[in-house]
């Protein structure tokens, strides 16, 4: 359903976007981040989901700069060189600014606005609930398994309805720090552990486990539309 776009980034930059239209009514605005192998196949398999659920979806391609085009397999070199972008080239606070980027587009895409939300996974994960914090203009904000979230954005409580999915099994993930962050207890925030590894959500993946994925996203979208769409 949708296609690969241009968008002008804040630091002029001229980075892809994958553009899914919604379908039928449109309920709102969707950022969805990708993983740190790229907007691949399964990321936009992902953003033509949320459109037939009635979201506008932008997913843009954070590693252009660096590596226009780039798509990454799961293991070997593209893998090592993945985590080379995101640990290394790419400044994750220029992630955080082109993922505003795109909810400014989706705020003023139609003439209510309508409200705006964001998910991401791994690398995108912590995106998204770094942009819970940081952005005025998010309804509401799902992170998948993002390893900078207890770590690193633990202390602050989102600004927005926020919820976070982790693997009890994720061994980048140790969930002493997860359980620190449920201690938290954070108003805006819920926390779900799942019994399953990391990157559970893919189908591609090794540690994929459908039932806690289909729970994951049925929790997405029940807090997107309890929050406007």
């Amino acid at each position: 359903m949708g296609e690969m776009i241009r968008m002008t980034m804040d630091d002029g930059a001229e980075v892809a976007v994958y553009h899914a239209q919604a379908t039928g009514e449109r309920r709102g605005g969707l950022v969805l981040v990708q993983e740190i192998f790229g907007v691949t196949e399964h990321i936009r398999e992902l953003c033509d989901e949320y459109a037939a659920d009635g979201y506008e979806v932008l997913s843009p391609a954070l590693f252009d700069r660096e590596h226009p085009g780039f798509e990454s397999d799961y293991s070997g070199p593209q893998f090592e060189r993945a985590v080379q972008l995101a640990r290394e080239l790419h400044p994750f606070e220029q992630s955080l600014k082109d993922a505003q980027t795109c909810i400014d587009a989706l705020k003023g895409a139609n003439a209510s606005g309508g409200p705006v939300f964001i998910t991401g996974y791994c690398y995108g994960g912590s995106v998204a609930w770094r942009m819970a914090q940081i952005s005025p203009d998010l309804a509401a904000a799902s992170s998948y398994y993002g390893s900078l979230v207890p770590t690193q954005f633990a202390d602050q409580a989102p600004a927005c309805a926020t919820i976070a999915h982790f693997g009890r099994f994720d061994d980048g993930i140790p969930m002493e720090g997860v359980e620190a962050l449920i201690a938290r207890d954070h108003p805006t925030a819920q926390i779900f552990v799942y019994e399953a590894g990391h990157g559970f959500n893919s189908d591609r993946r090794k540690d994929y486990h459908e039932p806690s994925e289909s729970l994951a996203r049925e929790r997405t979208l029940m807090l997107f539309k309890a929050c406007g769409g």
